[in-house]
């Protein structure tokens, strides 16, 4: 029996065009000078302020990778950690005006890299492309950030 071609294997497929989708998304990040998972907690802290285990949790990162991250983030002032006055064991973690700054850059950078990488599917293509990938079983946990 032959071997599939690479093509005919979702695993593959998904894989490479995975790959060439995140150096297209490194490459927008970057434009800030940061990786994706800085610009990832970036996104989830312009909301507004949260604890740090609150941040670890809806972000699935182990709290000590967030912790790395954090410390990235913050010394180049694009957010800020405090003692939360109401639990002294608590950090509460904030965006700061410079890391708003770079979030816009960021989003205009990353704009344009989906309108080259989506730009041929309809808004209903995505709609169902982002459904499907919800789909595929994956746990972050078992995966290990190489950032």
């Amino acid at each position: 029996m032959a071997a599939a071609h690479p093509n005919d294997r979702l695993g593959f497929l998904l894989s490479f065009r995975g790959e060439l989708t995140g150096a297209r998304i490194r490459a927008a990040v970057a434009v800030a000078g940061l990786h994706p998972r800085n610009a990832m907690t970036l996104m989830h802290l312009a909301p507004g302020a949260t604890s740090q285990r609150e941040l670890a949790v809806t972000m699935a990162v182990d709290p000590s990778q967030l912790v790395a991250i954090l410390n990235e983030l913050e010394s180049s002032g694009l957010c800020e950690r405090r003692r939360d006055p109401a639990d002294r064991r608590r950090h509460i973690v904030e965006i700061t005006p410079a890391g708003k700054e770079a979030l816009e850059r960021i989003d205009e950078a990353v704009s344009a890299a989906e309108r080259e990488l989506f730009g041929d599917l309809t808004e209903a293509e995505q709609t169902l492309l982002r459904g499907l990938l919800d789909r595929v079983v994956v746990d972050p946990a078992a995966h290990e950030c190489g950032e």
